[in-house]
């Protein structure tokens, strides 16, 4: 399927102008208030209808989300495990007062509703990257949790995909929507601070290894748990019942897992990037000694994972460090200033426990207007490149060197292996 030409009436202006035909010549009728857009709901024809992909944990959450806005309907949702997609069906049929909500075990077949304008991808990372591009493909806006990519190459077809097909799409990287992150980034991209000259992220830990498998079970029937659709496009291993209940010990990216670089830690490099300007990612990776990983802009800026000696700010902390003054948050929703001056007269609003739902309707007004939203492919891209190369140094055990321009590691066989992965056949974009 084509993404439709700009030239073609949308689906909402095909319902416009068939309501305004149809009330030229029908006989009169009652038609419902919310059909109309009445008693403050959102008629049908300015609703974005989303269907869900993979609606576990994480998921369940985004998909709350995705309900509290007026202007979504939720018509269909996919899962491998059957009482999932059962479950789920349950929540969104009883949120809209319906039965209509629909469910597939494969993704593609919800992919070819042309009904459908948004997917929510809530999978586990071996999919989002694939998912995300077959969905782009299709003609669908994404909201894709992360981490978005397995590998560096995957990566950077990830970002041309967004752009050829003109998507709109979100990583699951809400911080950029919560108002105290955004102001402690302001603070660096507009010079307040100084001279930048060190931005930290937390990474949860500092390990690489490789995927491995768990001792082999029988099983299940395909229609109550499809262990070959959960693989997707990672390698083959045998079936074991707790990597399909939790991911156990399952890819993150590369065929790499652990650590928390690039699951928990891209969400902190995700602020950094977007504290100096969304810029290509390092060019220079150690790495971890004492605690830290210290990573070089091409400018000298240096991105720093610091498990220790943060400011007890909650979770995910960034700290950004220049000439004239340093900021740290975490999600709290508090931020601690070198100065007092550097609020400049604002108050800052404190909205702790990093919520989804800013980042979700960000997403849906872009929907509309086409617009790109805080977390969009190119900010993703970037942070997404910067964790893949750290985590590699981490795997080999000392320094790598990225070239930004063709995003090779530079006289470094080894870490350009790392670079990318075979997909599992018949998986491919």
């Amino acid at each position: 399927m084509v993404r439709r030409k700009a030239s073609s009436p949308s689906r909402r202006e095909f319902l416009r102008r068939g309501a305004v035909a149809g009330a030229a010549v029908a006989a009169p009728m009652i038609i419902p208030s919310s059909a109309l857009g009445l008693d403050g709901t959102v008629p049908p024809s300015e609703r974005i209808r989303v269907g869900g992909i993979g609606i576990g944990r994480r998921g369940e959450y985004d998909l709350g989300c995705f309900l509290q806005q007026p202007d979504v309907q939720f018509v269909a949702v996919c899962d491998v495990k059957e009482h999932r997609r059962t479950q789920v069906k349950g929540l969104i049929d009883a949120h809209h007062g319906t039965t209509a909500c629909a469910t597939y075990r494969d993704f593609r077949e919800l992919l070819d509703r042309d009904d459908i304008d948004a997917v929510l991808i809530a999978t586990g990372p071996n999919w989002h990257g694939l998912m995300a591009m077959l969905a782009a493909q299709a003609g669908k806006d994404v909201y894709c949790e992360k981490p978005c990519t397995k590998n560096i190459a995957e990566t950077l077809v990830h970002r041309d995909t967004m752009r050829r097909c003109g998507t709109v799409f979100q990583a699951g990287t809400q911080r950029r929507n919560l108002p105290h992150f955004a102001f402690a980034c302001e603070l660096a991209r507009t010079g307040r601070l100084g001279q930048l000259s060190r931005v930290y992220a937390h990474p949860a830990g500092m390990k690489a290894m490789t995927s491995g498998w768990l001792p082999e079970e029988s099983a299940p029937d395909a229609q109550i748990d499809d262990w070959d659709m959960y693989l997707g496009p990672a390698a083959w291993r045998p079936f074991n019942a707790r990597t399909l209940a939790d991911g156990f010990n399952f890819e993150k990216g590369g065929g790499l897992v652990g650590g928390g670089v690039l699951e928990w830690g891209s969400h902190c490099v995700d602020l950094c990037q977007w504290a100096v300007n969304d810029r290509p990612p390092p060019v220079e990776y150690a790495p971890p000694r004492d605690g830290q990983l210290v990573c070089r802009y091409d400018d000298g800026v240096e991105l720093v994972f610091r498990e220790q000696g943060w400011i007890p700010l909650g979770s995910c902390p960034v700290r950004f460090e220049g000439s004239a003054g340093w900021v740290e948050a975490g999600d709290s929703g508090k931020l601690v200033l070198s100065s007092p001056e550097l609020l400049a007269g604002r108050k800052v609003e404190e909205i702790g426990g990093y919520p989804a739902t800013f980042h979700v309707r960000d997403f849906l007004d872009c929907v509309k207007t086409r617009g790109q939203p805080k977390g969009n492919a190119e900010a993703a891209c970037n942070a997404h490149l910067a964790c893949h190369a750290a985590n590699i140094a981490i795997f080999l055990g000392r320094p790598v060197r990225l070239d930004i321009e063709t995003y090779s590691f530079l006289d470094d066989e080894a870490a350009n292996r790392l670079r990318s992965e075979a997909r599992r056949e018949p998986w491919h974009a």
